[in-house]
């Protein structure tokens, strides 16, 4: 006989409870079960509590009790554990079930807890059926993702990350991440995380940029990368995607190669119709500069007074004609200098980032390693940058041929502000130098110290770097090689704040 306060009890807590006696006759059945099951007390009082339950627990429910009896072994009293109920309409549901002995005098008795875990169950499938579908996800996307922690260690690969580095999951994980980058972004990444962790400030996370990566080979290749932060338990990480660049700049240098060559043609038939219309446009005034010249002459070997008149308007006549023809070659010299320009506020760091993971891929084919030191104030100029690049891809491009058969090839881009505003920006090679008739000539167009360059590279670049107020200068360095620095006005700090 269950007391009132047990009964009150049983009645107002949310889990089933039910008590049975030693034959699994059902002696008590709250109202929790009664929803839980479908069934009233009075239809299952007196009754096998195997009708709660389907097979084969119906089948194994007797056994248990038996064996209880007769050997003490607890196969299930005070051990809660997951079942299977059968409601009274024929559906089942899981549930939690824990049984324990009354301690009472007279015959055993045993109460049964039930808690219904359907929605718990559901969730657990739901979150199942989640990372499935994101498993499938990662294993389909063709760029690499990458999860590391605030130490910067490694700790989810995916597929994709496995084929572009050429190492499973398994030989990386819990290992540095800057083991996938090529020196000096290797030293520099530990730098970062710290930076980001305690002051917050953005560098690269949630921007994407063009850096270099490393293979297990040892081979280096441009990559695009985009940088997510996220609390996860109260940790944070950080998931990397990846982009491999390789196959996109070949296609990207072969469209550069065929505009180069259609450029080619183009100028020469346009110089083709340059020269025509120079010639006819100059051969009027260069013909009466001949003219009145031969004329002057042959005024002043008669030396007569009476012809210096003729012979000063002869000359005055020349003159002028000369300076016609002058006026001729500035107007085409404007013509050709003309051309808009897209100026704007831009990180040199990130450019020069860029510039040099453009050229590394052609410069590690060469054997030669790059050293790149930046000074990371995130310093801006307003600039044209894709002119800028090309200025340091045309030094560094001439550098790395420069170093050509040298037993030494390092390869040294520097950047730092100077102390009047300008920031100056060095290309360094261990090349076989410059001497002083190669130093006098540099500049001078259509003059090249190449076997088959054009000889407008350093001309071009100069002019680029005078058009936006720095300028550009050779040297040489301690290594026997060449340095090729160049400056930039820098945005002053009043200007950073109009700009921002």
């Amino acid at each position: 006989m269950l007391s009132p306060h047990f009964r009150a009890l049983m009645d107002t807590v949310p889990d089933g409870v039910i008590v049975i006696d030693g034959q699994g006759t059902i002696q008590s059945f709250n109202p929790a079960c009664e929803r839980l099951f479908g069934w009233t007390a009075a239809e299952v009082i007196g009754r096998n509590v195997k009708v709660l339950m389907p097979s084969p627990y119906q089948e194994e429910h007797d056994q248990y009790l038996a064996r209880y009896h007769a050997t003490g072994e607890k196969r299930i009293i005070g051990i809660g554990r997951e079942v299977t109920g059968l409601r009274r309409d024929g559906t089942t549901f899981p549930m939690e079930l824990s049984v324990g002995e009354a301690q009472q005098d007279g015959p055993p008795a045993y109460i049964g807890i039930i808690r219904d875990i359907s929605d718990r169950r559901a969730a657990e499938q739901a979150l199942r059926n989640r990372e499935a579908r994101l498993a499938s996800i990662i294993e389909t996307i063709p760029d690499a993702l990458i999860v590391i922690d605030g130490q910067g260690l490694i700790r989810s690969f995916s597929p994709a990350a496995q084929r572009m580095f050429g190492y499973t999951e398994g030989e990386v994980l819990g290992l540095n991440v800057s083991m996938l980058m090529p020196s000096p972004y290797r030293e520099q990444h530990d730098q970062y995380i710290g930076r980001y962790l305690a002051t917050g400030e953005k560098r690269i996370i949630g921007v994407g940029r063009i850096v270099s990566g490393q293979r297990r080979d040892g081979t280096v290749f441009p990559m695009e990368l985009a940088v997510g932060a996220v609390d996860l338990e109260g940790e944070r990480l950080f998931t990397g995607f990846i982009h491999d660049l390789t196959e996109h700049q070949a296609v990207e240098r072969r469209l550069q190669q065929l505009q180069a060559e259609l450029l080619h043609v183009s100028r020469v038939s346009v110089m083709g119709q340059l020269a025509s219309a120079l010639a006819h446009e100059l051969n009027q005034p260069l013909t009466a500069v001949v003219n009145y010249i031969k004329a002057s002459l042959r005024l002043l070997e008669r030396a007569e007074s009476a012809d210096m008149p003729l012979a000063r308007e002869a000359m005055d006549k020349a003159s002028a004609q000369a300076l016609r023809a002058g006026q001729i070659i500035r107007r085409l010299r404007d013509f050709i200098a003309k051309g808009g320009t897209d100026r704007r506020a831009e990180s040199l760091d990130g450019l020069i980032e860029e510039a040099a993971a453009l050229a590394l891929v052609g410069a590690r084919e060469s054997g030669v390693r790059m050293e790149l030191r930046l000074q990371r104030q995130d310093l801006r100029a307003v600039i044209d940058k894709i002119q800028i690049q090309q200025v340091l891809l045309n030094l560094i491009r001439n550098a790395v041929e420069a170093m050509s058969g040298q037993p030494e090839r390092i390869l040294s881009i520097t950047a730092a502000p100077d102390a009047v505003g300008f920031m100056e920006i060095a290309v360094a090679d261990t090349g076989h130098g410059l001497d002083d008739a190669a130093m006098a000539r540099l500049f001078q167009p259509f003059v090249s110290g190449k076997e088959r360059g054009m000889g407008v590279g350093l001309s071009i670049s100069r002019s680029i770097v005078e058009a936006h107020g720095g300028r550009l200068w050779p040297e040489r360095n301690e290594h026997g090689g060449a340095t090729f620095r160049f400056t930039l006005p820098l945005l002053s700090e009043s200007e950073e704040n109009q700009d921002a």
